[in-house]
């Protein structure tokens, strides 16, 4: 199958930074593509799925994909009681109608969105050949495909470190408003977790690829001491993971051949490389890629790097701080030692310590 008409913009990529990038260049008037290798938007979900309340000002009310409100953050430093940080308001989502609400209002806006289409290959020129053989070349190709971005790699702008991920959804046995972290030297360069989602719990842990073989174990341990104290049931309802990229930004545009390309989302490295929060700069830098298209294609040469710029701004600082943090405490690894308490509450966001100087 051969288009008949090139688009202006192909979207790789129908998650929240795929979906606001079709939806942005498509409000500007462009001929958007936009495609998404998965059969659903969101599906199966890999993300534990609490987002802050400032989501709500790109995305607007979030009361229709809106799960639980959450109020406070509990951080559990190896066997010490818990730390609470009050005032944490944010929200768990159902991320898969949060996904598929973005895409509905991408096709609304007049973007062409189609599932279960995946990318076969990407030339030097900027033509993509998808796996049914269509060929496409657009004049902006926006790479919204996760951390192994297929744009990123054309361009050489690839993620290169990674957590890897397992998360298990059990029965949530008593009602909880908090998100609960677990620090433990055990975790090699991450954290468990425990979300609250109406009436189930999210529980996940990431750690470096390097220990990867420990995070079915360490993760079964978890399940099973919350399940003895009675917080959550024993049997699994689903299972989930992937890899984050937590080495921070990477060079967001470039081009191949004619065709201008933007990274957004993990794509671009914009998750937290500590907490791995990715759905608010995936939706921001999702919309400020379709803006920048927008300009470029009409006539704005400055516009491609206003887009990195940009993310600079947004993103640049709060990332170097987390990579800075993240990487203090691998450094006690070396040699074959641990990180001491002190070490895991300086390297997390729930502690002054993180915010120091």
């Amino acid at each position: 199958m051969m288009l008949s008409a090139l688009p202006d913009v192909l979207v790789i990529g129908l998650g929240p930074a795929g979906s606001m990038a079709a939806a942005t260049a498509a409000h500007a008037g462009l001929d958007v593509l936009a495609i998404e290798r998965k059969q659903q938007g969101g599906q199966p979900v890999q993300c534990a799925e609490f987002i802050p309340n400032m989501v709500a000002r790109d995305f607007g009310d979030l009361d229709p994909v809106a799960a639980q409100p959450v109020a406070r953050m509990l951080s559990f430093v190896e066997q010490d009681p818990a730390d609470i940080k009050e005032n944490f308001p944010g929200a768990m989502i159902d991320r898969a109608l949060f996904d598929a609400t973005l895409a509905e209002r991408a096709e609304s806006a007049g973007a062409d969105c189609r599932f279960a289409s995946a990318v076969r290959s990407i030339a030097e020129d900027g033509s993509i050949t998808l796996a049914d053989g269509t060929r496409i070349r657009p004049r902006v190709l926006i790479g919204a495909d996760g951390p192994r971005s297929r744009p990123g790699q054309a361009i050489g702008a690839a993620n290169t470190e990674f957590v890897e991920t397992r998360q298990i959804t059990a029965q949530l046995l008593e009602a909880h408003d908090g998100t609960d972290i677990f620090l433990s030297a055990e975790i090699e360069g991450g954290y468990g977790w425990l979300f609250p989602r109406a009436g189930v719990a999210n529980i996940g842990l990431g750690l470096r690829p390097e220990a990867r073989h420990r995070l079915k174990p360490l993760l079964e341990s978890l399940h099973k001491k919350l399940a003895d104290e009675g917080r959550v049931g024993r049997e699994i309802i689903c299972t989930t993971g992937g890899p984050i990229p937590v080495g921070g930004p990477v060079q967001p545009l470039g081009l191949l051949g004619e065709t201008a390309v933007l990274l957004a989302g993990d794509a671009a490295g914009l998750t937290n490389p500590v907490t791995g929060a990715g759905i608010s700069s995936a939706v921001q830098s999702g919309a400020l890629a379709g803006t920048a298209a927008a300009e470029w294609l009409g006539g704005d040469e400055a516009a491609l790097q206003d887009y990195a710029d940009e993310l600079e701004d947004l993103f640049g600082a709060s990332l170097r701080r987390a990579l800075k943090r993240r990487r203090g405490v691998l450094a006690a690894y070396q040699g074959g030692g641990k990180p001491g308490p002190a070490d895991l509450r300086h390297g997390w966001v729930g502690y002054p310590e993180y915010w120091a100087a």
